[in-house]
């Protein structure tokens, strides 16, 4: 520890998380506010004690060679590690206080994310949060995996095999038929799936994860999926046409519980074989989570545990 110290100090990772970040060293010196030489000499020093290039210098600029990026990777490790350490003092000091960085997808914030939102505020209201959009479909997870956020929650792929991610699984997120309230369906109590295969259906967009979901539910219900005649990636726009009565869809049922404020839509009492659909939380294997973050999962499995056994009663 005192030779990696000797070698590195806080101050000159610093410098170089800087440096890298404003791409010149004169750019990163007004950031800093501090001279040029001192930017220079402390990149110069800590390349030679070592020995490796950390930046390729340009006309344009500086670079991070591949020791750099490596460096900067641990960098950046180090300096979230040190946040969470005030954060955790703070917490001691102040249980319900402090900044929470969550990623969440469309479908997760137009269903449960409010009621557990609204729930962890009431019971932490110093708590502030901070709610950024994660694309789930493509897995990448990158607002994770760059500390941006603490954890992620969303629709998960049953095949998720992250070795550097956990996941817990909050409960399982069937799609239901739905229709506008005016529809001659919504009159029906018993509807068979390939009695509707011929009437508009609006669907999501192809390749998605909510897609992949939807051809598997008629699949499995015994046809094949119909021919949308309407598709869109945004959820609102999904409920609003299927709103309209000229169209039906298939809509997660934590949605149509949750998310449908004076919208003029009924699930239908269809019946339907739905795949693995799990909702849950995704973190960094081994990364501590601050103490809000561990107090949002708390509340989360609580309100998540609500729902599924209202779900199973309700069958």
């Amino acid at each position: 520890m005192d030779r990696v110290g000797r070698r590195v100090k806080l101050r000159d990772l610093h410098i170089v998380l800087a440096v890298a970040e404003a791409g010149s060293m004169t750019r990163a010196a007004e950031q800093l506010a501090v001279s040029y030489p001192v930017v220079s000499k402390t990149i110069s020093e800590l390349e030679r004690n070592l020995g490796v290039k950390l930046f390729d210098r340009s006309i344009s600029g500086v670079e991070p060679t591949h020791y750099g990026q490596a460096l900067l990777k641990s960098g950046v490790a180090v300096f979230d590690e040190m946040r969470k350490g005030l954060q955790v003092i703070d917490a001691i000091r102040q249980p319900d206080a402090g900044d929470l960085r969550i990623s969440t997808s469309i479908v997760i914030d137009s269903g449960i994310l409010p009621v557990i939102l609204e729930q962890f505020a009431r019971d932490y209201p110093r708590a502030i949060l901070h709610i950024f959009h994660e694309d789930i479909a493509t897995q990448q997870y990158d607002k994770l995996r760059d500390r941006k956020v603490e954890l992620v929650l969303g629709r998960q792929s049953v095949d998720l095999n992250e070795p550097d991610l956990v996941a817990e699984t909050l409960f399982d997120e069937p799609n239901v038929v739905v229709a506008s309230t005016d529809s001659p369906w919504a009159r029906r109590r018993n509807i068979a799936l390939a009695d509707m295969m011929q009437v508009p259906w609006v669907l999501a967009e192809p390749g998605s994860l909510a897609r992949s979901l939807q051809d598997e539910t008629f699949r499995m219900s015994g046809v094949e999926p119909p021919i949308a005649t309407a598709t869109t990636v945004s959820l609102h726009l999904y409920m609003r046409l299927i709103a309209t009565g000229r169209w039906v869809g298939l809509v997660p049922s934590s949605v149509m519980r949750y998310g449908r404020p004076n919208m003029p839509i009924k699930a239908l009492p269809v019946a339907l074989a739905s795949p693995p659909a799990p909702v849950g939380i995704v973190t960094v294997k081994d990364r501590t989570l601050t103490p809000l973050a561990e107090r949002f999962l708390e509340c989360a499995r609580k309100i998540a545990g609500a729902k599924a056994v209202k779900s199973v009663v309700g069958r």
